[in-house]
């Protein structure tokens, strides 16, 4: 919670992450049958010349979303230096690399304990170049459970 004033308090929440992308056909199939997520709403805004859609794990009322913008006409974008990357909790994160990897997905970081910590964690790119983070949550045999991962950089 952030304090307003001495007299009220304001909740906020993390909405969304917004990502642009080059091709929003090849993104949705990255994001929803590579890692799983829902198309949660798609809407075209043709006086702006763009398109948005909303995918994730669950209702927006209760999480937090990926914003896939799609700017008609513009294919890539410089990544720059900037961005980091998305993180997911998996179960099992050797699983989930070899069905991302079978799917077609790119690895680009093969799950194994972070430098300088003991978190197990792997990095795949989507179409566009963005990395996302996988994170060993769950147990499953031989893998060391992450109660509390610790910050990685990439």
């Amino acid at each position: 919670m952030i304090k307003i004033n001495y007299d009220s308090e304001l909740t906020m929440r993390l909405l969304h992450t917004m990502l642009r992308v080059g091709d929003l056909d090849r993104s949705l199939k990255f994001y929803c049958d590579v890692l799983g997520m829902q198309l949660l709403r798609k809407k075209d805004y043709p006086s702006g010349e763009f398109t948005l859609a909303f995918v994730g794990y669950g209702d927006e009322a209760d999480n937090t979303v990926l914003e896939l913008t799609y700017n008609w006409g513009v294919e890539s974008y410089d990544l720059g230096t900037a961005y980091g990357h998305i993180a997911l909790g998996v179960d099992d994160i050797y699983g989930t690399c070899d069905r991302i990897k079978a799917q077609g997905g790119q690895v680009v970081r093969e799950p194994g304990p972070m430098k300088h910590g003991s978190t197990v964690i792997a990095f795949v790119q989507d179409p566009d170049g963005y990395k996302v983070e996988l994170i060993q949550l769950g147990t499953s045999e031989g893998h060391r459970k992450a109660v509390e991962p610790e910050m990685a950089v990439s």
